[in-house]
């Protein structure tokens, strides 16, 4: 893979971008909870701007497949490196802190589709898993790297510097893009349209096959953030020690399962590593110290790696020419279910404490395996109409 041109400069662009999001959202989350004193607030201070990423997939998401990737991964980086500086600003009121964050969500809901469609590209389609994987490593490591280095400086020093530095890792990561990639065209002809992207988004939903994999996808996903974005309120002093051991644990996940797990054994993996990504979080009701949270921290997230398994079913249902929408829906709705994860956390935190609410939320979570299961066992008895693969879209895509 790495001898495949662009994947390298894809990777050290991606690098830079993940360093920053780390560094910057811890920093922004710390300096939020200093000044408000609110498990809430601090929770969706990190995670609240992926709820802007819903509104986003409405309008712009069929700028996935439609617009050239390079300008777009550069342009991204850039607007993010101007919104971090300016959550900088010295005496920036709260209002105006999540106003920036929102309008940072917004624009977001572009990325993931553009960047995992890119990937798509550069790699043959048979590598996709395995460049994946190292994808998700890198993701891993950065954030391992990210909140460790966040958290040291942090203790040095203001939150306020930690967000510049984090801006001038995005002005780097757009670098990268715009350096190391080459120019290519649209995958889609058309232009993107509120139109577009509400008829590609409803195509792909059709389908109940992938309904399930996206709901797979998402929301066990999504409440398990919730419990992570209670950190900074659990242990103040080791947040950043937290979220480094759960990169460390995803890190460990996404090499097992993309590297060593066989390809035929890999479906299997899909609820196992769902059900290990809540089940740690349950033993926070007995309120463990730092040590013991950081292990269970670690083990749970080695369940991250069901993301692998099941982008892999939702790409072999999904045409050539729709991967990058179809993606960005997932990268969407994965986004949009964690900053809700992440708003849940913080509401009953703030009523109860940050132990029952990562407790509460783990409890979910396993439910909607649980359930996601059944309902898929149901699907595969189903018969399959003749001559198709269930749930591959025979429609033609939308060219607006």
């Amino acid at each position: 893979m790495f001898r495949t041109p662009e994947f390298s400069p894809f990777l050290l662009s991606f690098a830079a971008y993940a360093a920053a999001q780390t560094i910057g959202g811890l920093a922004l989350g710390t300096l939020v909870f200093q000044a408000t004193g609110s498990p809430l607030l601090s929770a969706v201070s990190m995670f609240g701007p992926q709820l802007a990423q819903l509104l986003g997939a409405a309008f712009l998401l069929s700028g996935a497949d439609r617009l050239p990737p390079r300008a777009i991964l550069s342009g991204l980086a850039l607007a993010f490196a101007a919104g971090t500086a300016v959550l900088a600003l010295p005496g920036l009121p709260v209002g105006a802190i999540f106003a920036v964050v929102l309008a940072q969500g917004l624009i977001a809901s572009l990325g993931g589709g553009v960047r995992a469609g890119l990937l798509t590209e550069i790699l043959p389609k048979d590598g996709y898993v395995l460049g994946r994987s190292v994808f998700n490593m890198l993701w891993g490591l950065m954030q391992v790297a990210g909140f460790a280095t966040g958290g040291a400086l942090l203790a040095l020093l203001t939150p306020r510097t930690c967000l510049l530095l984090a801006a001038a890792l995005y002005v780097m990561s757009a670098l990268a893009t715009r350096l190391g990639l080459t120019a290519r065209p649209p995958r889609s002809s058309g232009r993107p349209s509120f139109s577009a992207t509400w008829r590609t988004n409803a195509l792909l939903w059709s389908s109940r096959p992938r309904r399930l994999a996206y709901l797979g996808l998402w929301i066990p996903n999504g409440l398990v953030v919730g419990c992570d974005s209670l950190f900074v309120s659990y242990a103040p002093g080791a947040a950043g020690m937290l979220f480094a051991c759960g990169a460390l644990g995803m890190f460990v996940g996404d090499v097992t399962v993309g590297r060593l797990v066989p390809p035929a054994l890999r479906p299997r993996l899909a609820v196992p590593l769902r059900l290990l990504l809540a089940t740690p979080y349950l033993f926070f009701v007995l309120r463990p110290g730092v040590a013991l949270s950081a292990v269970a921290t670690a083990v749970a997230s080695v369940g991250f790696a069901a993301s692998l398994v099941l982008q892999d079913r939702l790409m072999s249902l999904t045409p050539d020419d729709l991967a990058g929408q179809a993606l960005g829906l997932h990268f969407v709705g994965m986004s949009t279910l964690q900053g809700v994860g992440a708003a849940l956390a913080g509401t009953v935190a703030q009523l109860t404490s940050p132990a029952t609410a990562m407790t509460l939320l783990a409890v979910g979570s396993v439910i909607v395996t649980l359930t996601l299961a059944a309902l898929g066992r149901h699907e595969e008895r189903q018969p399959a109409v003749p001559g198709t693969r269930p749930g591959v879209l025979s429609e033609p895509a939308a060219t607006e």
